[in-house]
């Protein structure tokens, strides 16, 4: 999953980073409004954690612009502010929660994984797609009730997959997705290539009829058959 944390104290997001990274996340920052306002135009994002006051502009106008753009996308607003009217702002403007500083790192950990359990999972910490079932709390993956073994970015490949199980994903958006806008660098998505052929084959040996699917041209789908 991956987050952006758009925060201007750059000791508070380097903790941020350093803690969410621990917890398996994928994670991206912005230390200003020009910086947040390229990258949401640019990338997609699972949260965005979102100060409200930014040292060049108002982060109220970072959702109103991102909510515009992909109302889907998961926002949780931090601000030291504990005014109603930002906080009633903020959630009228699409923000999902609101969390104030100083708060502790397990409960910003909390409500991340229930957003996303809200937003991508309805509710439930486990997805299941045809006979493969994923847990997003012990990252376990079971094909017919049996466990197969995924590297960390065979996971995260197959946790999205699933969580846009009826979206066509072309290369580039699995490449950006799961390292992040480091790829911008990259000379080809070759690699891409390997990690979904190796996770079809760990997939296909257990006897799964649901896998990923090559749409010619455009990109892969996964499918439950």
């Amino acid at each position: 999953m991956k987050i952006l944390i758009v925060e201007d104290n750059r000791e508070l997001a380097e903790t941020l980073v350093h803690y969410l990274k621990q917890e398996g996340y994928l994670c991206e920052t912005a230390y200003n409004y020009q910086t947040a306002e390229e990258k949401i135009h640019i990338y997609e994002y699972d949260v965005i954690v979102l100060d409200i006051t930014l040292p060049d502009g108002n982060g109220l106008e970072i959702l109103k612009q991102l909510k515009q753009k992909r109302p889907d996308e998961g926002v949780l607003i931090i601000s030291a502010k504990n005014a109603l009217d930002d906080k009633l702002t903020g959630l009228n403007l699409g923000a999902d929660d609101y969390l104030t500083k100083p708060f502790h790192l397990a409960e910003l950990n909390a409500r991340i994984q229930s957003l996303l359990r809200r937003k991508r999972f309805n509710g439930s910490h486990e997805i299941t797609v045809g006979d493969l079932r994923l847990n997003t709390v012990t990252a376990q993956v079971l094909v017919k009730e049996q466990e197969i073994i995924l590297t960390r970015k065979e996971y995260e490949l197959l946790l999205y997959f699933l969580s846009n199980r009826n979206r066509i994903l072309n290369k580039e958006a699995i490449a950006e997705h799961l390292w992040g806008d480091n790829i911008d660098m990259a000379d080809s998505f070759d690699f891409i290539y390997t990690h979904i052929k190796n996770l079809r084959k760990k997939i296909a040996s257990h006897g799964s009829t649901s896998n990923i699917k090559s749409v010619y041209g455009m990109g892969y789908k996964f499918v439950a058959e």
